[in-house]
């Protein structure tokens, strides 16, 4: 699965369009799932180019990390709050706090395909599953379920700094759909919120699937 969207650069239209939708976004996520949102960084034109409002000339994640040292002070649950949030700043990206309504299973895009299909063939019932454009898929899971993984991945046999999955949990974020990540494209959901997926699996229910498939992702990498 190849998400990335080819998105025209130095466009100065972007930002007001973009930022439209992410208030919707932001706003959604906080009436609908009674997730806490805050707003992120964004991107600025400068001479055709874009580039992330901090400021920082290698910024790993342009337009889409945390403004402000206290970021998880600023995290609100109120759809008002939300609103009034993107109003100041309407390209800001869409963050949400993880360690609160849920925790997130961050693995390679390849493994995370392959973890899917395997999960979809045993009938386990899936939260919503975002796609990064830096190839990276995030399985939402149960809050205090990243405390789990390290655990599980040794009592199925594997060595937790072996796999590349990064369990997010408190004092840690995810980027939410539509943000927009640099000129690599936008995140987007591989599986939606819906009302069929409100209620979020526990991480031990994922591990074994993703576990496998990030090794076996490992091990073909290793192999080429």
């Amino acid at each position: 699965m190849n998400v990335e969207e080819t998105i025209g650069v130095g466009a100065p239209r972007i930002p007001q369009q973009r930022g439209e939708q992410l208030l919707d976004a932001a706003v959604r996520y906080a009436e609908e799932r009674h997730w806490d949102v805050f707003a992120g960084t964004w991107l600025e034109a400068d001479e055709g180019r874009e580039r992330c409002s901090c400021g920082e000339p290698d910024c790993p994640a342009p337009g889409a990390h945390p403004a402000r040292p206290d970021w998880a002070n600023q995290a609100t649950g109120s759809a008002v709050a939300a609103r009034r949030m993107w109003a100041r700043q309407p390209a800001a990206s869409v963050l949400l706090p993880t360690g609160r309504t849920f925790d997130a299973l961050d693995v390679p895009e390849t493994a995370g395909c392959l973890a899917l299909a395997r999960m979809e063939r045993m009938d386990i019932q899936l939260g919503p599953i975002t796609c990064t454009p830096y190839r990276r898929m995030l399985f939402f899971v149960l809050p205090g379920g990243a405390l789990k993984v390290g655990e599980l991945a040794r009592k199925l046999g594997w060595h937790p700094s072996s796999l590349d999955l990064i369990a997010r949990g408190e004092g840690d974020y995810v980027v939410a759909p539509p943000t927009r990540m640099g000129a690599r494209g936008s995140v987007q959901w591989a599986r939606q919120p819906t009302a069929a997926n409100r209620w979020l699996p526990d991480a031990e229910e994922l591990v074994s699937a993703l576990a496998y498939a990030c090794g076996r992702d490992a091990a073909d990498a290793r192999r080429r």
